[in-house]
């Protein structure tokens, strides 16, 4: 009883605390963390210990997948080289230069002791990091980097631990070493490869969404414990399996299956990621307590946890700029560009530590020559860097001008993105065989039209009209409350069966997150236009850059609207011949029709404060 009501507690303080930090626009995290440790001071709150089995068995795969099956397997390959740099050498190079510092100011501490809690403090929380990079926006390069940096390095430093504990009692060669390390790896990526297979094949056969997603609750402990049990890496299996089997996901699992599942691991990650910096917080009385019985002193304890602190920032941006040419030059595979300095350092500043490093510490044997002290440095390194760097990482990144990402950027490539697929659907739709006398071909046609044509408006920055997909939205929602209202009181009566109510329910649900999900984002673009930078190119759109607006040929009006009589929507400039024509939002749709009146490939968006271009041929934008 007195551990539910606990749970319950540490759920509610989450919740409370998390809702606090939103309203004050502070990084949930650091916000827990501050919260947990003055908690921990506080009389009758008990005294919790974070015991390793519990974090490295209960929370760190649960955590792990959940980061992987969201993580952009095409992105990770990209970026593999700098992910691998980070997540093997820059750990190595932590736990070596840690070490020296330890064994140098704590009297008493041997090498393996020393190198033991170099290798704990060495790997950067796959939670934090990401968590504050996400919210304040840093570039999606730099956070993919450091999403699978921290997917790996513990990996690393969970092996470099084993030998270094090992190193304690027998000698250890370097041989013995590299071993360890290949069997840790290979052993982990087999098992995961092996944990996608069998997943892949069973899902195949399961429809039922309850059931695929309860199965997708057992594979990040199965992959985990499998390998562990034959010696080998569980996390680098936790993070395989993830990876391929959230890369796959839209060919294994239908639709129902894929949203339950995303939306489930969401709000466990979010319970489970909150949870951990509340409990890391939550350590601060005990730790302190247990150091002053150490008989150091309190200066030569602030020393080794200061110098401490300080060599973990320290050697990963000496490592990062050091190491610039390999880990940032442009890769002509993946067509990535060079990456300025300001992001160089970004990267290197985001080394927040978390709940791996704490729980690592644990790992510790007992009988280790101050041990309370070795545990106070990793607590420190960990709060030390979610404070210090996590609440400065904000002011830099504005500081540096470090530009996130566009949702103007984001607008045209997801209009582009849904052309395309129009594009596909029709040409399917062309060679599909079938009889339609009641005219259903028609309407399939207008509702793929006017997804891609709602798409292309949301790149429109003007509010002082209102685009057709908006007063769709803004009437159906309307409407949909309507319909909700009707429903409810219809299911007052207990005239219709609860689960048919259930069911118009959902299915009105759905279609109002819809709409929220295109209103969010005509938001996000309105309040951060910005001048879109060029995405794939064709020759025709090289040949016909952006032109400046200027004079009479820029008029805003659409000469075929007014021979017509009817009302534009937002305007098209032709660049070959300077024709102004209507969009495809517009009842007329003039601008296509000069297209296949004239084969000029090239339009030009004449609205104000845009200057994006698309072409009819090749069907991409610029």
């Amino acid at each position: 009883m007195e551990i539910a009501l606990l749970l319950v507690v540490l759920a509610v303080s989450v919740l409370v605390v998390t809702g606090l930090a939103e309203r004050l626009d502070i990084p949930a995290p650091l916000v827990l963390v501050v919260a947990g440790a003055a908690a921990s001071f506080v009389p009758g709150v008990p005294e919790i210990h974070l015991e390793p089995e519990v974090v490295l068995i209960g929370l760190l795969p649960p955590l792990l997948y959940a980061t992987a099956i969201r993580t952009s397997l095409v992105d990770f390959n990209a970026n593999r080289r700098v992910i691998l740099l980070l997540s093997v050498g820059l750990v190595v190079f932590t736990t070596l230069g840690v070490g020296v510092v330890v064994h140098a100011l704590l009297p008493g501490v041997g090498w393996p002791a020393a190198l033991a809690i170099g290798a704990v403090v060495a790997p950067p929380d796959a939670v934090a990091a990401t968590a504050v990079a996400r919210r304040i926006g840093l570039p999606r390069r730099v956070v993919t980097i450091l999403e699978g940096e921290s997917l790996l390095n513990d990996a690393t430093a969970l092996v470099a631990l084993r030998t270094a504990i090992a190193a304690g009692g027998v000698g250890v060669t370097a041989v013995e070493v590299g071993l360890d390390f290949a069997v840790a790896a290979g052993g982990g990526l087999a098992v995961g490869v092996l944990t996608f297979v069998i997943v892949a094949r069973v899902r195949r056969r399961v429809t039922d969404p309850l059931m695929d997603t309860a199965l997708s609750f057992v594979v990040p402990f199965a992959a985990y414990l499998a390998a562990e049990e034959l010696h080998a890496s569980g996390v680098i299996s936790v993070v395989v399996a993830g990876l391929l089997l959230g890369h796959k996901a839209p060919v294994l699992q239908d639709a129902a299956s894929r949203i339950a599942e995303r939306m489930n691991w969401r709000a466990i990650a979010f319970v489970l990621e909150n949870a951990v910096f509340l409990l890391i917080g939550l350590q601060t009385r005990w730790l302190l307590e247990d150091v002053g019985g150490s008989g150091i002193s309190v200066g030569r304890v602030v020393l080794v946890c200061t110098a401490t602190l300080v060599a973990v920032v320290v050697l990963r941006l000496v490592w990062v700029f050091t190491s610039r040419a390999l880990l940032m030059r442009p890769d002509p595979a993946s067509g990535q560009r060079v990456v300025p300095p300001a992001n160089t350092f970004l990267l290197g500043w985001a080394g927040m530590r978390g709940v791996v490093t704490l729980a690592a510490a644990f790992v510790i044997p007992e009988d280790t020559e101050h041990r309370e002290v070795l545990l106070l440095i990793a607590f420190t390194v960990v709060l030390g860097t979610l404070l210090l760097q996590g609440l400065s990482l904000p002011w830099i990144a504005r500081t540096l001008q470090v530009p996130g990402p566009d949702p103007m950027e984001d607008a045209l490539a997801r209009a582009t993105l849904l052309q395309q697929a129009a594009k596909a659907g029709v040409e399917r739709l062309e060679e599909l065989e079938y009889e339609d006398p009641h005219g259903v071909v028609p309407l399939v046609r207008q509702r793929v039209e006017q997804r891609t044509f709602a798409a292309w408006e949301r790149l429109g920055t003007t509010v002082d009209e209102e685009p057709p997909s908006e007063l769709y939205t803004r009437i159906r929602q309307e409407m949909i409350d309507a319909e909700r209202r009707r429903v409810l009181e219809i299911r007052s009566t207990g005239q219709v069966p609860s689960e048919v109510v259930a069911e118009v329910l959902a299915q009105l649900d759905v279609e109002e997150s819809m709409l929220d999900v295109a209103t969010d984002q005509r938001e996000e673009v309105q309040r951060f236009a910005a001048r879109t930078g060029p995405r794939k190119q064709c020759h025709d759109l090289v040949e016909r850059p952006a032109e400046e607006p200027n004079g009479e040929d820029w008029a805003g009006e659409c000469p075929r609207c007014l021979e017509d009589g009817t009302r534009w929507v937002a305007l098209r400039r032709c660049l070959t011949c300077g024709h102004l024509g209507c969009c495809d939002s517009s009842p007329g749709r003039h601008a296509t029709e000069h297209f296949h009146a004239t084969a000029h490939p090239v339009i030009q968006s004449a609205e104000p404060g845009e200057d994006w271009r698309w072409c009819y041929v090749h069907h991409v934008s610029a």
